[in-house]
């Protein structure tokens, strides 16, 4: 029998891909949104690009009643947990909104998972919670700290994770923290689609490139890097979908009872994991990319560095590499080329133009 999973916040931009990767590697799906910050049409292209309907459940993780229904109604191996607001700046304006979204809706995702014995979750994470980091690359015991309270929430979710596992060993808790997604689906059929002005890098640069925006920001040129923009690890978001795939396996082959004929199962308990290339780009190297991938010429001005923005920042992803069988395989020349296959396929995204 196939092991089911819970995808919530599937149908945003990791949620959609990794959708993908969990049907290609023999995973049954439920797709649980809110559609709050994403789009169904998202979830009706990946359905048609893996042949199958996917259950999709119009719902709030903060909504008990629609949550219970949810676990009553199926039998899950575990959740895959996207859903969460993620945007640095509305949630320096909006805190409230972003503890109660990502913790107490966490709080009580985690509740409902309990009463339905559901005890596997791999949880979307962030580079976020390492701050400005003292030491790179930045491995998993690298010190949290954070100035934003989307940063703060992520933080908060950890630790909130890692007090489950102590009370209850039954739990098996992966953390994975993502460093920078970009990129799309290879059919350019699914990809990023933020509201309004993007808040990350490719997508801004995309939109300039396909007209949307005149010319990109970049936010301070005398950062101690390479060329005095920032540095950040980019990763292929296809790439990070099958960190998922594969911390999914890993707690599936954990927690299976051992051949010696015991039924106790091993736990996991909290695992915090980085998914990233272990490889910093800057941002002019980033828009070059861009410009030699795919034969566009991106206009960009230099501008005060923001408030909170850092120098540098890209993982060590041994750990990964080790405990899951995980690398990333896809370049910056793929991640540009496949924003903009995206991009240039659907320039209003998913809206019709």
């Amino acid at each position: 029998m196939k092991n089911k999973i819970l995808v919530t916040g599937g149908t945003g931009y990791i949620g959609s891909h990794t959708c993908i990767a969990l049907h290609e590697a023999g995973y049954d799906i439920v797709v649980y949104d809110n559609l709050s910050n994403s789009s169904r049409e998202a979830v009706n292209r990946v359905s048609t690009l893996i042949g199958q309907t996917i259950e999709f459940i119009e719902g709030d993780i903060r909504d008990v009643e629609t949550l219970r229904q949810v676990f009553s109604t199926h039998q899950f191996f575990g959740v895959i947990h996207f859903a969460g607001l993620k945007a640095v700046g509305e949630s320096v304006a909006k805190p409230l909104l972003y503890y109660d979204n990502n913790v107490s809706g966490t709080i009580t995702l985690l509740e409902v998972m309990a009463e339905y014995a559901v005890k596997n979750l791999v949880f979307s994470s962030s580079a976020t919670v390492y701050g400005n980091p003292e030491n790179l690359p930045i491995n998993e015991e690298s010190p949290r700290s954070c100035t934003n309270p989307y940063g703060q929430s992520k933080i908060a979710v950890e630790h909130i994770l890692e007090d489950l596992a102590v009370s209850d060993d039954s739990w098996n808790l992966v953390a994975l923290r993502y460093f920078n997604p970009v990129g799309a689906h290879s059919s350019g059929q699914i990809g990023e689609d933020p509201n309004d002005i993007p808040n990350n890098l490719m997508p801004y640069i995309s939109q300039v490139a396909v007209g949307k925006l005149e010319k990109l920001n970049v936010f301070g040129n005398d950062y101690p890097t390479i060329d005095g923009t920032g540095v950040r690890d980019f990763i292929h978001v296809t790439d990070l979908a099958q960190g998922h795939v594969a911390a999914l396996n890993y707690l599936d082959k954990q927690t299976r009872p051992k051949e010696s004929g015991t039924t106790k199962l091993n736990s996991v308990g909290f695992l915090p994991i980085n998914l990233g290339t272990g490889k910093g780009t800057s941002v002019l190297e980033l828009v070059n990319a861009f410009n030699e991938v795919t034969g566009r010429d991106i206009p960009y001005q230099f501008t005060e560095r923001r408030a909170g923005d850092i120098a540098s920042c890209y993982a060590s992803a041994d750990k990964a590499k080790t405990l899951l069988g995980w690398q990333a395989e896809l370049s910056v020349n793929d991640m540009c080329k496949d924003t903009w296959h995206w991009q240039s396929m659907n320039p209003s995204g998913y809206k019709v133009s």
